[in-house]
């Protein structure tokens, strides 16, 4: 396991026992920003960094009994967290890097991915591994329920030029990774990128 990853592992495994009571109102801006990707019945989607899998029940609804729930996360505590929470009833739970996923290439319709982007150590390379796994015309969601200036001033930072979730920067990066942004949002209450993945 590489440096980041560790990192990554340590820094939520450290989170995971209190994340929901830390972020109580988020529910509803991640069911809003699920009816974004315009999912069907029979869909097949994965949550990838599901983290506690607060997005899995969302995401159910949208697709419906017939359709599939991949919730995929680098972090056994979260897993656990969204287990104890019950959100394994709405989908499949799998311990698993986005970096390499164990999904068979072009076999899912859309990928949600909540606050994942700041977290992945390879972006572009990571970005690939989600574009293989989503069919051409597949979609994918980059979302977190509050915008860059907020989650900055909450963190204590500032936004620097190099910050890939800025529109500049993230749309270059989604299209050299094999997607093509479609809408770009980023507000107090939320951020939202959606892409579509190239034939």
């Amino acid at each position: 396991m590489t440096d980041d990853h560790t990192r990554v592992q340590e820094f939520f495994a450290a989170r995971a026992a209190d994340w929901d009571a830390r972020f109580p109102d988020d529910g509803p801006a991640f069911r809003a920003a699920v009816g974004e990707l315009g999912l069907r019945p029979g869909d097949r989607v994965l949550d990838a960094g599901c983290g506690t899998g607060r997005a899995l029940p969302a995401l159910r609804d949208a697709v419906g009994p017939s359709g599939l729930v991949l919730g995929a996360d680098l972090t056994p505590a979260m897993l656990e967290a969204a287990a104890r929470a019950s959100r394994d009833r709405a989908g499949l739970l799998l311990l698993a890097d986005v970096a390499r996923l164990p999904v068979r290439t072009e076999s899912l319709d859309a990928v949600f991915a909540a606050g994942l982007i700041a977290h992945l150590p390879e972006p572009a390379e990571n970005l690939r591994e989600l574009a293989r796994v989503v069919r051409p015309g597949g979609l994918l969601a980059l979302f977190h329920p509050i915008g860059r200036a907020a989650l900055a001033a909450r963190q204590g930072r500032r936004i620097t030029p190099d910050d890939l979730r800025a529109e500049d920067n993230l749309g270059p990066l989604l299209e050299s990774s094999g997607w093509r942004m479609t809408s770009y949002v980023d507000e107090d209450a939320r951020f939202l990128a959606l892409a579509v993945r190239g034939a």
